[in-house]
């Protein structure tokens, strides 16, 4: 564990705010700007070593060994960051994907598909294994996000389940952990239960997100060190398979009806602008959309700079 200057760590905590919002967004994902910002393998490290070893000094009460065994200053600021992302500007975010879906979803757009781009540059050598990888990541992301929300219990089983899956989906750059929470209609559920500060719904939830993050980011951190290309190829295809979900203009082929009687979007498929104006009669926002995608991707480009400079990494 390295020491930080608290203009680092002002940077972190930023870092995790940003990632905190991105989660928030049904299609986009938190490990997409840990990825671009450069603290993604630290993270995965940090969340890995919180293991056997570090039980064992917890136990013998070395405090002081265990904090640094386990990068704690680290995960501490990261994750309030994420934390009060999550709890002060979901509410915003929220509104801006009710009332200027276009304009927000021209940003992340943007910012994806220069993701895509940053994190493709990683690949050291492209071998037939490397791009097929790509591929099946495309494939994967793709049909996570043509697939139809399905009916759930709200028992502590599957919030615990669901917590665990989308914890997973949440470090995996490209695919969104938010998404797969709306795939299994419990979005809206833990959205309600931060609001109304549920403390029963959100511990089974946290309880399920600590158990999938401390298994699944062994996988990743393994895939990473020992397959380095696969792996990386196959987030990019992750990202790149997710940009089918977050194109601004889309036509509503079938609606349901949520438990407060609100009628929402199930089934949606892309169009152009020009299509959208005439489907639905409604003012398409192509300049802005394309104003701020622009600026999401310019944002990537410039987190990504400052990330290879030395006195910009933390």
């Amino acid at each position: 564990m390295r020491r930080r200057s608290l203009k680092e760590y002002l940077l972190l905590f930023s870092k995790g705010v940003a990632m905190g919002a991105a989660d928030v967004v049904p299609g986009v994902s938190g490990g997409t700007i840990a990825f671009i910002s450069g603290i993604y393998e630290e993270l995965l490290d940090s969340i890995r070593s919180v293991n056997g070893e570090a039980l064992r000094l917890l136990a013998r009460l070395n405090i002081k060994g265990f904090w640094q065994h386990i990068n704690g200053n680290f995960l501490v600021v990261l994750l309030a960051g994420i934390f009060f992302s999550i709890l002060s500007l979901s509410k915003l975010v929220l509104y801006l994907l009710e009332y200027y879906p276009i304009m927000l979803w021209g940003f992340f757009f943007g910012l994806i598909v220069a993701s895509a781009l940053v994190v493709g540059k990683k690949i050291t050598q492209w071998r037939p294994a490397v791009v097929l990888a790509g591929l099946i990541g495309v494939a994967i992301a793709y049909y996570i996000t043509v697939a139809v929300p399905m009916q759930t219990p709200e028992a502590y089983w599957f919030i615990f389940m669901a917590g665990a899956i989308a914890i997973c989906a949440m470090i995996l750059p490209g695919i969104s952990g938010s998404f797969l929470l709306l795939l299994m209609a419990k979005y809206e559920f833990i959205m309600n239960a931060l609001q109304e500060i549920r403390v029963d719904i959100i511990l089974i939830f946290g309880l399920g997100c600590m158990a999938g993050i401390l298994s699944f980011s062994h996988v990743l951190n393994w895939m990473l060190k020992k397959y380095h290309n696969l792996a990386v190829s196959l987030l990019t295809g992750f990202m790149v398979g997710s940009l089918n979900k977050v194109w601004p203009w889309k036509h509503t082929l079938e609606t349901y009806t949520d438990r407060h009687g609100v009628v929402k979007p199930l089934i949606q498929e892309n169009v152009t602008p020009w299509h959208y104006l005439e489907l639905s009669g409604q003012e398409p926002y192509l300049l802005y959309a394309a104003l701020l995608a622009i600026f999401g991707f310019l944002l990537v480009y410039v987190l990504d700079r400052v990330a290879e400079t030395p006195a910009g990494k933390v």
